[in-house]
């Protein structure tokens, strides 16, 4: 069972959210997350066990989309000035954050609980949203030739994901910059 889509934006249902997502932040920081039940974060956020397997199904689809709230970015990507510097440096600091046990933590439970990948599509946007951000900056300093954003999707985020998760040994900025440096050669063919 996939998670429903809230009925409405705010009100009781954000409220609902809120408080399940931080029981589970809370009670995985106090007990560990082989400690969490439904009945237990329903306890702790102040609703019944019903509400919470009414709204995500179950456990595991619960830990997914708590995952995904932690994936979102806190802010946007900084200006280094140019595509390549702030490529380089956007796709430094995703290495550095998802390779992290607690990152690569998130990445499988937004995986795991997710049967219509609804939440792998979100974080996919996450990133897709910073890269347009970093071409539109691109594009506004006159800077060409710019590569499409599905090529860095497939040329840097892609292969860093599988890489995160199947085959962490190398990974090293000097990866990720290899990475960056291939897919802006494809561009400029």
């Amino acid at each position: 069972m996939s998670p429903r889509p809230m009925a409405r934006p705010g009100g009781r249902s954000a409220r609902v959210q809120a408080s399940v997502h931080a029981a589970v932040r809370e009670l995985e920081a106090e007990r560990g997350r082989a400690a969490l039940t439904v009945p237990l974060v329903a306890a702790r956020a102040g609703v019944t066990p019903s509400t919470v397997y009414r709204r995500w199904g179950d456990l595991q689809e619960l830990l997914s989309d708590v995952a995904v709230e932690r994936l979102r970015p806190e802010a946007d990507p900084a200006d280094h000035g140019g595509f390549r510097a702030d490529l380089t440096a956007w796709t430094e600091h995703f290495l550095e954050e998802m390779s992290s046990a607690p990152g690569r933590a998130y990445l499988r439970d937004a995986l795991l609980g997710d049967p219509g990948s609804g939440n792998a599509s979100r974080c996919s946007d996450y990133s897709a949203e910073h890269i347009d951000l970093l071409l539109a900056r691109a594009a506004e300093r006159g800077e060409r030739p710019l590569p499409e954003r599905e090529a860095v999707m497939d040329h840097v985020v892609a292969p860093l994901l599988f890489r995160i998760l199947f085959r962490p040994d190398g990974l090293s900025p000097q990866y990720a910059r290899g990475l960056v440096e291939e897919a802006l050669g494809a561009s400029a063919r």
